[in-house]
């Protein structure tokens, strides 16, 4: 009887002592990362720990200075967003890049090949097909000035979805999410990884990150600072692995639609009650 292969461990995407430097700022410092097929992977850090520099090297929007990034194990250097999503690289930005006189439809072939743009009719079909297979209803009709948060960023992930990728970033996706849009966006990410899509996700919601993410990279000062298990974490123990264990842990703040804990900056010291068990 033949032996059966062994499974493919290679990540989809691997950074390896990736470094860029702006003037008088080392944004990323020999930063190491590595999502693997089907990985649902938070990037996690304080404004400013250099999560945004990474993912946009990532995406070809801008250049490292030193280190590599691997697909599927082979080098590559993205030149630009184009290039990363003709590779099977997408992204959806925490501010959406959609044009509000314009109709969904229009919107969504703006970003797609000069082919798949032309389809016409087809492409209205293929908004609806996906967009409902996937629980995120859209009418292609429809102006994007006439539409809720919640759908706007539904066009940005269908038509990332249009194009067939195998890597997905998003940032900070439920910022302006209500708890309804939040959760069927979850069940969009947990499909699409069932589905062997990997997902890099930033945001500051700790809960979130808990419930939803298989493994979280976190930065701090441009450097990784720890990789761990976030369904392993409490909110406090992740907090401080982002802000460091001898810093004076900041309070908890209700975020605006999930009502989940997120960071406020430059909070007053915990009261004596609350520091129990902080170093």
């Amino acid at each position: 009887m033949a032996e059966s292969a062994a499974p493919d461990t290679t990540p989809r995407l691997e950074v390896i002592g990736l470094t860029k430097r702006f003037p008088g700022c080392l944004a990323n410092d020999r930063v190491d990362l590595a999502v693997a097929p089907g990985e649902i992977h938070a990037l996690l850090g304080e404004n400013g720990a250099g999560k945004s520099t990474l993912v946009k090297s990532v995406y070809g929007i801008q250049k490292p200075d030193s280190g590599r990034i691997l697909w599927r194990g082979r080098p590559i250097a993205p030149a630009s967003p184009r290039g990363a999503r003709d590779i099977g690289i997408a992204m959806v930005f925490q501010h959406f890049s959609l044009f509000e006189a314009l109709t969904v439809r229009d919107n969504v072939a703006l970003a797609l090949p000069a082919a798949a743009a032309r389809l016409g009719g087809g492409l209205r079909d293929r908004i609806r097909a996906v967009s409902e297979a996937y629980g995120l209803p859209l009418d292609p009709d429809r102006r994007v000035a006439d539409l809720s948060a919640g759908e706007r960023q539904r066009i940005e992930i269908v038509r990332c979805l249009l194009q067939d990728p195998k890597l997905l970033i998003m940032d900070e996706p439920t910022a302006v999410l209500t708890p309804q849009e939040a959760d069927r966006l979850f069940e969009t990410l947990r499909r699409l990884a069932s589905e062997g899509v990997s997902i890099l996700y930033i945001s500051h919601r700790l809960e979130e990150i808990r419930a939803l993410c298989h493994r979280a990279t976190i930065l701090r000062g441009g450097r990784v600072a720890a990789i761990c298990d976030p369904a392993r974490e409490t909110a406090r123990s992740l907090a401080e692995k982002m802000m460091g264990e001898s810093s004076v842990l900041p309070r908890w703040t209700a975020a605006p639609a999930l009502g989940a804990p997120r960071l406020r900056v430059n909070a007053p010291p915990l009261p004596p009650e609350d520091r129990r068990g902080v170093a």
